[in-house]
């Protein structure tokens, strides 16, 4: 893959990154069973389901009213209780998103559904409930990775849920279409917030129980667990988190958010679209417009939270630092060469702007001058994944590491080191690698690996432990203390896996007080 490829087309389209990942999810996962039984009565109305794997299957779910129409760009709407039985055996539509590729799967503005995996049996089961990634501007709640049977054949509630993306759901409109429309950057998030109080009032119904919610999420999916972490409304809806190539710094200031208005409504001018008022033009040309700003924008990742606001005053990494997370528990963690995925596995000097996430090209310039005193003996290609990889990823996730322990938090940190044995990526553990761990769905390639099938055992074994409220363990791995700012004890999942204190302590002094 050329370097020149957008990480972010990768990062917004599921189905691209699996392919440039290797996974190979079979579409018959997510094949539509006949309507059967399966017929559950919650406080918000009555939904029909069906059986698929032995698991109870509820698909497209709605937890709020359609953000359309005057909807539009507004806070979501909590959905209202009705009457009849709700269809669910269908995936309802996702998010609006550019189309990288033909995938075939419908789009709208009406996408806040979740889906649920429920085990047989009346419970109450522990609740996982999943946030998709995509760099804010793509991916899907279903996509075939995510088929939560694995984890409700263990026992598990699994709930993915859907929210708005890019224009719809991370951009402040109050610059162009006033003061009522403020901090609409963080829809979003608010959209989400909005699907954990149905969860919170609706999973009972479904075998779930609402005191035992894990809120976990990939790439920006675990940005946006963070900020959940952060949110005061969100506190009482779940009891621990996941975070999977996160961080806390991934927002805008309220001047940047401006500046990302302003620039849209410019390119929007130039387009012509009909008609120009931004609440009547098509979805699609909102996203066409869209695509051209995040081409010509010298903001990495234009379409973001905000700070600043009512929802967000700060980044969520100094809120859960000033004790907005206290009392939950927290797994989260890395992959050692998440960056190879965008910069390919043998990039070329300089690093560019658009490689990074959270800083400036001279402090990380400055930071990448001294890796080579810490690697002498890595290549040069392979110190700047490492350094793009800590600024985006693994030392945003030790920051807010470093924040929950602060308040006496119960912490789990992890580095994914297991590198791919062939293809593209073969040697590196790359952004997204985790998934087919997690959720115990390998490619077609790593299934004929004996090492990877056990890792992939451990892996999923572990985060239903955690997931139940247990430490993260599982046959196989040793055991797996808490991080603490003493000790910085991290589970290094590989071939063989193995505890490190402070692992790769001098890298992460590069970064004092540059992030």
């Amino acid at each position: 893959m050329p370097r020149t490829l957008s990480r972010r087309t990768l990062l917004r389209n599921s189905a691209a990154v699996a392919a440039a990942t290797g996974f190979a999810h079979p579409l018959h996962l997510f094949a539509q069973s006949a309507p059967d039984s399966s017929i559950v009565t919650a406080p918000v109305g009555t939904f029909r389901g069906t059986t698929d794997q032995g698991v109870r299957v509820f698909r497209g779910v709605p937890f709020a009213e359609p953000p359309v129409g005057k909807l539009r760009f507004r806070p979501p709407v909590a959905l209202r209780s009705s009457s009849g039985v709700h269809d669910a055996t269908k995936f309802a539509s996702e998010a609006m998103q550019k189309a990288d590729t033909d995938t075939g799967t419908a789009r709208s503005e009406d996408c806040l559904y979740l889906n649920i995996w429920a085990p047989a049996g009346k419970g109450p089961f522990p609740v996982f409930v999943w946030i998709h990634g995509g760099g804010y501007t793509g991916g899907s709640a279903f996509a075939p990775i995510f088929n939560g049977a694995g984890f409700a054949q263990a026992g598990i509630v699994v709930v993915t849920l859907a929210y708005r993306l890019g224009v719809f759901g991370f951009m402040d409109l109050e610059p162009l279409l006033g003061a009522s429309y403020a901090d609409s950057a963080n829809n979003g998030t608010r959209d989400l917030i909005t699907a954990l109080h149905w969860v919170h009032e609706n999973i009972a119904a479904f075998g779930g129980d609402p005191t035992q919610v894990t809120v976990g999420g990939e790439s920006a999916g675990a940005k946006v667990a963070a900020a959940l972490l952060a949110v005061p409304e969100s506190a009482a809806l779940f009891h621990s988190a996941i975070s999977e190539s996160g961080g806390g710094e991934r927002v805008l200031t309220h001047a940047q958010a401006t500046g990302v208005a302003e620039n849209f409504a410019a390119l929007w001018k130039q387009a012509a679209i009909t008609p120009q008022d931004l609440l009547l033009a098509p979805a699609a040309a909102l996203i066409d417009t869209q695509e051209t700003l995040i081409g010509t924008s010298a903001l990495h990742f234009p379409f973001r939270g905000q700070i600043g606001g009512a929802l967000l005053p700060s980044r969520p990494v100094d809120m859960i630092a000033a004790g907005s997370s206290r009392g939950k528990r927290l797994l989260l963690g890395s992959n050692r060469d998440e960056s190879a995925l965008f910069l390919g596995p043998h990039p070329k000097p300089p690093i560019k702007a658009s490689d990074l996430g959270n800083l400036g090209l001279d402090s990380v310039n400055s930071v990448l001058k001294q890796y080579a005193f810490v690697y002498p003996n890595m290549p040069s290609d392979q110190r700047e994944i490492r350094a793009v990889t800590a600024e985006e990823y693994w030392i945003p996730s030790v920051r807010v590491a470093e924040s929950h322990v602060q308040n006496k938090g119960d912490t789990w940190m992890y580095r994914l080191d297991f590198s791919s044995s062939g293809g593209r990526m073969e040697g590196e553990a790359y952004h997204s690698e985790d998934l087919g761990f997690v959720w115990d769905k390998l490619s077609a390639a790593e299934r004929q690996n004996e090492q990877a099938k056990a890792l992939a055992a451990q892996m999923h074994t572990a985060w239903i432990a955690f997931i139940e409220g247990k430490t993260p363990s599982a046959e196989g791995l040793p055991a797996w203390p808490q991080f603490d700012l003493k000790t910085r004890s991290t589970m290094i999942l590989d071939r063989t896996s193995r505890i490190e204190n402070d692992a790769n302590a001098a890298e992460r002094a590069l970064w004092t007080g540059v992030m």
